[in-house]
């Protein structure tokens, strides 16, 4: 009798996550089904892959249902923050299986890594010969990347707020609050998110493909733009694409629509014309691209290049790592010292909270800066009271430690991943830039092994394994991650 009732409490604390989790993996088995369509109809042996792939996913997603489905989903905050890691975690072993089962035939390790990359939005990848991909797989790797992309703004916008993870309650909205249901409040939200990053797709498209782009390139650099993933069907990344200047300028654009906050999108849309250019993330965010672009454009002019391509690669790949999409149309490590040093601080900003964007997001910075101004302050007035603000809501005590918090466990991942790496025999430059380009989300790293000339293929894999914890550590803002590991939250 007790064993039977230690299962059934069991069972119903985890029967919630579970079934959040069956919906999740139907989803994703729904969007299997396009590439295997597009198989199918060119008549390509990888779409028995992703057959088998959809019968495996939708296996899980039956099975996880009938078990909870009579529980009601009540989620309380330790589920959320279970739910979170474990939805990234199984939707990105999930989509790993039409790259074991299909052409590539990878190893798991190189599987895991590839699709884990693709669903954080990373955009590193160990795939060579792009090009002679199936168009199903070429097509699977942009949606996985987009299907990541909206995943992130739908966490960074009702999930982390309410978790309190980062300084993120700093962001927190009427979707924010979860309480006992699954999303109480989101719906209207929800979907007018979604139609816009659809929209915006769907423009992206458009674009690349009136620019010069097969339609293929354009719907997959369309989804792996607005995502700030950086996925291309090239191995030269964007670079395939480098004497197209017109195509650069728009790739520019949109990973910048990728990096901005899609709450600001909605309050644009329903009549707040200025909301966008007020944001103090926006107008920090602007102001970093229109001084790093301006420096290394005239660095680059300096040294010989013509001002209009310098001033496009530079837009082009400043725009890429900032808004950490990982898109490459020149090898920028070869640009000088300067450049190579520029380019591995850029690294860690990161574009804005509810977007797409992994890294720091420039809103940390931005706090830091103000406790950096207040402290001097009270240097200066040791009894004065000052109270700063942010987008004119007040830093509180939550807020400021939640930053501090998270940018000391962000560089500490940092530091011991590297460390790490570093014991597997890899170089300082690969090793720090490639612990770096994880947990910040960007992609490509330094050096001649990762940087983006090259790729992540030669990496031993237990190299692989530990970057893959890396990037779902960054995808996840650490603490959502690290709290799982602390015997108090697995008391309640």
């Amino acid at each position: 009798m007790a064993d039977t009732r230690r299962v059934t409490d069991t069972l119903r604390r985890w029967a919630p996550i579970l079934k959040v989790l069956a919906v999740l993996w139907l989803v994703l088995a729904i969007f299997m089904a396009i590439p295997l369509l597009v198989l199918i109809v060119e008549s390509e042996p990888d779409a028995l892959a992703f057959g088998l792939s959809i019968a495996i996913v939708l296996a899980a997603a039956t099975l996880s249902w009938i078990v909870t489905w009579r529980i009601p989903v009540s989620l309380k905050p330790w589920q959320m923050f279970v739910l979170t890691t474990l939805s990234w975690v199984t939707i990105s072993s999930f989509a790993s299986l039409p790259l074991v089962l299909g052409a590539p035939q990878l190893s798991l390790t190189n599987a895991v890594f590839e699709s884990v990359s693709a669903i954080t939005t990373t955009g590193s990848t160990i795939l060579v010969h792009i090009e002679d991909l199936s168009d199903g797989l070429k097509l699977w790797r942009g949606i996985m990347q987009w299907l990541g992309g909206i995943g992130i703004i739908v966490m960074g916008i009702a999930i982390l707020p309410f978790l309190k993870v980062g300084g993120m309650r700093l962001f927190h909205t009427e979707s924010s609050d979860w309480s006992d249901k699954v999303m109480p409040r989101t719906g209207g939200i929800a979907k007018a998110t979604l139609s816009i990053y659809c929209g915006f797709t769907l423009l992206a498209a458009m674009a690349y493909y009136l620019g010069g782009m097969s339609p293929l390139d354009a719907v997959v650099h369309a989804m792996t733009s607005l995502a700030t993933g950086g996925f291309a069907n090239s191995d030269a990344s964007f670079g395939a694409y480098a004497e197209q200047p017109q195509l650069l300028w728009m790739g520019s654009l949109f990973m910048l629509c990728g990096a901005l906050p899609f709450v600001l999108y909605i309050r644009f849309l329903r009549g707040s014309r200025m909301a966008l250019l007020r944001d103090q993330q926006v107008q920090g965010l602007l102001l970093l691209l229109l001084l790093v672009i301006l420096a290394l454009t005239i660095w680059r002019v300096s040294q010989g290049t013509p001002a209009f391509t310098s001033l496009t690669q530079v837009t082009f790949n400043v725009v890429s790592v900032v808004t950490t999409t990982g898109y490459a149309s020149d090898d920028y490590s070869a640009w000088g010292a300067t450049a190579y040093v520029a380019f591995f601080y850029l690294t860690f900003v990161g574009g804005c909270s509810g977007s797409t964007s992994g890294g720091m997001k420039i809103f940390r910075f931005q706090v830091a800066m103000l406790l950096l101004r207040d402290q001097l302050r009270y240097l200066i007035h040791a009894s004065g009271v000052f109270v700063s603000r942010y987008n004119n809501q007040p830093l509180t005590d939550d807020i400021t430690r939640g930053v501090v918090a998270f940018s000391f466990f962000f560089f500490l991942t940092v530091a011991g991943l590297a460390l790490g790496l570093s014991l597997l025999g890899l170089d300082l430059t690969t090793a720090l830039s490639g612990a770096a380009t994880a947990v910040a989300n960007v992609g490509p790293g330094l050096g001649e092994t990762i940087g983006p000339a090259g790729n992540f293929s030669s990496l031993p894999d237990a190299a692989k394994w530990l970057l893959c914890v890396g990037m779902l550590m960054g995808r996840l803002e650490i603490l959502t991650v690290l709290v799982l590991l602390t015997p108090m939250f697995w008391r309640q």
